[in-house]
């Protein structure tokens, strides 16, 4: 007899209904994706602010992090890009801290740069544009925190 198929991969759209639902996405031989470079849509100068040390937290941890802030030059002692189209190396993951009405340009942006993923932080939500970015073979995580996931599941 033949060999049974192979078990179907794991999915790429994660919904989290509530911040701080711990979905193992490192356990799940996800955190390959985000071993390298994370493109921050909103990073914020301002040290109070989750996108601040969120991605100081990321970046002590190895990651290669990219702010993403039109109104920056440099943040965090980091080259800062106004737009992810401006950035000359290949991006993994973009996370990102705007308002869910944004994200939906912000997908169309890391589809056109060829992104692996798209991580929305806790409160941003926009099903469609999570579904467009899956359609492109996206992995997409929703409402939910990089960090806080990273804590509970280091790879």
């Amino acid at each position: 007899p033949p060999p049974p198929p192979p078990p179907p991969p794991p999915p790429l759209f994660f919904f989290h209904p509530q911040p701080g639902y711990a979905y193992p996405l490192w356990s799940r031989g996800l955190g390959d994706v985000y071993k390298r470079q994370v493109a921050v849509v909103g990073f914020s100068p301002n040290k109070e602010r989750p996108s601040h040390y969120v991605s100081m937290y990321m970046q002590q941890n190895g990651y290669d992090i990219i702010p993403v802030n039109p109104g920056h030059r440099e943040i965090g002692g980091m080259v800062c890009y106004s737009m992810l189209e401006s950035i000359q190396k290949p991006i993994d993951v973009v996370d990102i801290f705007r308002r869910s009405e944004f994200v939906p340009k912000i997908v169309d942006s890391a589809i056109n740069i060829g992104a692996k993923a798209i991580w929305m932080q806790d409160s941003v939500i926009h099903e469609k544009a999570a579904q467009k970015a899956e359609a492109n073979g996206m992995l997409v995580v929703m409402n939910d925190c990089m960090l806080r996931q990273h804590k509970i599941f280091k790879p």
